[in-house]
């Protein structure tokens, strides 16, 4: 959660900051009517995300206390009760992998759409096909490390 409001963090910091004004710069390719929309944008998505993600963690840990407390009046015993609501761990070594491989294939995709001006359709087949051999590679990656 950290590393996901970090992330965005920078990066709609970098867009605020790299904003150019269109009338020292005519040809700006970013105006500054488009960083408003993106900025809104964002913001409102992240702060929607923020507040869905806190009212489903709270009402997990509530529900997990709940079932904690019928076990134990069940009668099960206090470790058989903490080992089945240990927390799920997701975290894995290959964690960063993936993250490279997705955002290096957003980054291929992203320097392929610049090569290849004007934007338009075809723009959004280069950034799936891009994201798409990222995952592959991933995939390809994730299958020889685990036989």
């Amino acid at each position: 959660m950290k590393k996901i409001t970090f992330f965005a963090t920078m990066v709609l910091a970098s867009f605020s900051l790299y904003a150019q004004n269109p009338v020292d710069a005519p040809k700006a390719i970013i105006d500054s009517d488009f960083m408003r929309e993106l900025t809104t944008t964002s913001g409102v998505l992240i702060a929607i995300f923020l507040f869905t993600t806190f009212f489903l963690n709270l009402i997990r840990s509530f529900l997990d206390s709940k079932l904690k407390n019928r076990l134990v009046e069940k009668g099960a015993t206090e470790d058989l009760v903490s080992q089945l609501l240990q927390p799920l761990k997701t975290e894995s070594r290959l964690e960063p992998l993936k993250w490279f491989s997705i955002l290096s294939g957003i980054g291929l995709g992203l320097s392929l759409i610049d090569a290849f001006q004007p934007l338009g359709i075809h723009s959004l087949a280069i950034m799936a096909f891009s994201l798409a051999a990222g995952f592959l590679a991933y995939y390809f990656f994730t299958k020889k490390s685990n036989p």
